[in-house]
């Protein structure tokens, strides 16, 4: 349900809410927040809540500090772990400048954008994320640990599966804020956990992902346990990925994927920045199902682009090598304009690569692009990429690329 800004003071009256939570993010995605009390909402909700931009990672210096969180009341949402009495709520929040300019750094607005030009051209994009995670002891002190909570492998059941009880819990969350959980089970690595949720619009899936990882992070230390969701946690084991899945369609549900997809790999080089931001991230590429060259193929998942066995409504691709430390509103906002490049030019899909790449031999391998080697590399070609300075502000390519 998608409230207006006076049903949320409406329900914010009605049910008892004592604090409500304002969140951001930063350029990089990692989430912030401030919280305000009820007699301030209206406030917000009419002139923003003010805060110090110049504390905030790349938002700017001390000479133009004061930035404003506008709340978006469509966002509304009850924090599950908060109790009856003195209940919470958290929505997100557009960030603007004094005179009520939307700020080039929110890049929440950036994928809104991005998916207005989408609609100008007809087009309709859905995402869904399966963001993996691992889940690490704490010392005695309370500081996380590299001792993973169970020593169990992929779909394993209890008493193997330690996780399965925590995954539950988070699934229990997940409703009460909203998101629609549709599958959890052990992964591959020990303490490694995925648990996948519905595909929506793509603003809708990135702010579903940003609530995740909060979901995550809260119900994993409210156990003991700490929730990782960096790219590689432990060097010999599986990495952590950001699977996103996406479809598209137009007025006239004309077959879009393979133009999206070609659009998509054309690009993908110079997105991979943005796609894996840390430098961790390159080193989960070509390992434990994570891809290292650019090509597709239908259930292989030793691809860049996978298509799974599907058809109708499921039909869909899964980009496989981003990770948890993207920003998904970057990452989502990209991923629109490639597809929509793809699709307006009419690219034509390359054959599908029909090889384990984890097993093929370097003459075979070397027939395909690779994705950068480094995070190095990546800023290189990002820096120099006209696709990227096309569709992102100047000052945000310049902090991912510095």
């Amino acid at each position: 349900m998608k409230y207006s800004a006076q049903e949320v003071i409406q329900y914010v009256n009605e049910e008892d809410i004592n604090f409500i939570r304002l969140v951001f993010c930063d350029v990089y995605g990692r989430q912030k927040s401030i919280s305000i009390m009820p007699s301030e909402l209206s406030r917000a909700f009419e002139y923003g809540i003010a805060f110090d931009a110049s504390s905030v990672g790349g938002f700017g210096d001390e000479a133009h500090s004061d930035l404003f969180l506008r709340p978006d009341p469509e966002t509304l949402a009850q924090i599950p772990w908060r109790p009856e009495n003195g209940r919470a709520i958290r929505m997100f929040c557009t960030i603007t400048k004094p005179n009520g300019e939307i700020c080039e750094y929110d890049t929440r607005n950036i994928l809104k954008k991005a998916i207005a030009d989408a609609n100008k051209s007809g087009v309709e994009f859905s995402f869904g994320s399966e963001l993996e995670f691992y889940l690490f002891k704490l010392d005695e002190k309370g500081n996380p640990t590299k001792e993973p909570y169970d020593n169990a492998s992929y779909m394993d059941m209890v008493p193997e599966d330690r996780c399965e009880n925590i995954r539950r819990e988070i699934c229990l969350g997940m409703k009460m804020m909203g998101i629609h959980p549709e599958s959890s089970h052990h992964e591959e690595g020990p303490g490694q956990n995925e648990i996948d949720f519905r595909y929506s619009d793509p603003l809708t899936a990135a702010d579903d992902a940003m609530a995740f990882q909060v979901i995550v992070k809260t119900i994993a230390r409210r156990n003991g346990l700490y929730a990782d969701f960096s790219p590689k946690p432990i060097a010999d084991k599986a990495g952590n990925g950001l699977h996103i899945n996406m479809s598209v369609k137009n007025d006239n549900n004309h077959i879009l994927l393979p133009q999206m997809l070609a659009g998509i790999m054309e690009y993908i080089q110079e997105l991979t920045v943005f796609l894996n931001p840390v430098k961790e991230s390159y080193l989960r590429f070509g390992q434990s199902k994570a891809p290292k060259y650019i090509s597709w193929s239908g259930e292989n998942r030793s691809q860049l682009i996978r298509i799974p066995a599907a058809s109708g409504e499921y039909r869909r691709a899964e980009l496989r090598s981003p990770d948890p430390t993207t920003n998904p509103y970057l990452a989502y906002a990209l991923l629109i304009y490639a597809g929509l490049y793809g699709i307006e030019n009419k690219l034509d899909l390359p054959p599908a690569a029909e090889i384990n790449f984890f097993k093929a031999d370097k003459t075979t391998a070397r027939q395909y692009k690779e994705l950068p080697d480094t995070l190095e590399e990546a800023k290189a070609l990002a820096q120099k990429s006209e696709f990227i300075k096309k569709h992102l502000p100047e000052s945000i390519i310049n902090i991912y690329c510095k």
